[in-house]
């Protein structure tokens, strides 16, 4: 693999910045109002022509800058989301992360360093089968391929679109406000009750679907703008009979959210963290969600379930790190926080996946069966030991390093 050149890098973070000008920074925020399927309406509440508007989208997802897709519901699907934390034992990372997706439901795998050396995961288990899952993950430790691990059942994810306020699209500079952030972290009222609170402690009832409407689900995890005659094509039916389905998906609250994926800053000198946020109460957790999800450098949010604590996606230029610590540390002084924890994700190990759609017949739902994993696993293991070594895979430096 060939290195680029220190030209080359400095250049790839300037087209980054560069393509946010304010035409764009206009077609997100009216993608995040409108979500990314109607171009049409999007071109009007940006106030520009449907030709300039589907031109620029194109330009910015060819260009890496934006991806979109849809989150399902999980819940009313019979699903249960959980984030895994694995430390392996040494010499058996590779094994701890072919691991993690063995039983099929998982949806990212990322090597992750800090409270946990290892891997952070993301999946979608059925419902039912949320304890033999734990026990599956206990087969981990037992079989000597993890050291520990920990897993948090969580509720339905949110996702934000970088609040371009903080940003002036004619220097294509960020304003990070860290005083006012705490300010207003600090000073929220404990009363006001965030708009979609109430589903995160309250039981959510299965909807009623299908196998053709997992695939749709599927389909449009894979890309939100999906076009309806692709729909139309991989079930051999008519425009309006896929139209006339996807109507009632959306009906139905199949889909949580559409995902606008965004580049707000330069991977190349930005880091990726999942920080986990500990409320002194659901009251305080609820009216600080609601300025989380206003801050620039936050991506997402997740509930997790039995606690007062939000898991939080946080993407910062490398150098801001050190205040995003200390307002995590200030609050927890002023007793807003009781405790936090910060862990580093290397964005360039992601895996991914969408939700095990092949797992799901009408007749028997959701099949999950840890005999099988558990015997899978087994087999790992014993051909791991048979094997004295393995060629070790290093990245690529970057120019800056090299």
């Amino acid at each position: 693999m060939t290195l680029p050149t220190p030209e080359q890098y400095f250049e790839r973070i300037h087209k980054i910045v560069s393509q946010l000008d304010e035409m764009n920074v206009k077609i997100i925020n009216a993608m995040k109002k409108n979500g990314p399927r109607n171009l049409q309406k999007i071109a009007q509440i940006a106030g520009l022509k449907y030709p300039t508007t589907y031109s620029r989208i194109s330009k910015l997802e060819d260009g890496g800058l934006l991806a979109t897709w849809a989150q399902p519901n999980f819940s009313k699907l019979g699903l249960s989301r959980a984030i895994v934390y694995v430390t392996p034992m040494a010499g058996m990372d590779a094994l701890a992360r072919e691991a993690l997706k063995v039983p099929g439901y998982w949806l990212r795998v990322t090597r992750c360093m800090g409270e946990s050396n290892g891997y952070f995961s993301i999946h979608a288990v059925p419902t039912a089968n949320r304890q033999d899952f734990q026990q599956y993950l206990d087969h981990l430790t037992v079989s000597g391929i993890a050291q520990n691990y920990r897993i948090y059942w969580t509720g339905e994810q949110y996702t934000m679109v970088p609040n371009f306020d903080y940003y002036d699209a004619k220097l294509g500079k960020w304003r990070f406000e860290w005083d006012g952030w705490l300010k207003k972290l600090a000073d929220a009222s404990e009363g006001k009750a965030h708009k979609t609170g109430a589903s995160w402690s309250m039981p959510v009832e299965t909807a009623e679907f299908d196998e053709r409407d997992l695939v749709i689900l599927k389909e449009l995890m894979k890309n939100g703008r999906v076009k309806l005659a692709e729909l139309a094509k991989i079930f051999g039916v008519t425009l309006p009979a896929a139209k006339y389905r996807f109507d009632n998906i959306k009906k139905r609250g199949l889909i949580h959210e559409y995902v606008l994926d965004i580049l707000p800053y330069a991977p190349d000198v930005s880091d990726l963290y999942e920080v986990r946020m500990d409320f002194k109460s659901e009251a305080i957790m609820k009216s600080r969600a609601e300025i989380l999800s206003t801050l620039p450098f936050v991506l997402n949010y997740t509930p997790l379930r039995g606690s007062n604590s939000l898991s939080v996606r946080v993407y910062l230029p490398r150098g801001e790190m050190s205040n995003l610590i200390t307002l995590l540390s200030t609050l927890a002084r002023l007793g807003v926080l009781t405790n936090f924890t910060c862990v580093w994700l290397d964005y360039t190990t992601i895996q991914a996946q969408t939700f095990a759609y092949k797992d799901y017949s009408e007749r028997n739902g959701w099949h999950y069966d840890n005999r099988v994993y558990m015997a899978k696993l087994d087999g790992m293991v014993e051909n791991m030991a048979k094997v004295r070594g393995e060629a070790a895979v290093f990245q690529s430096m970057s120019p800056i390093t090299a």
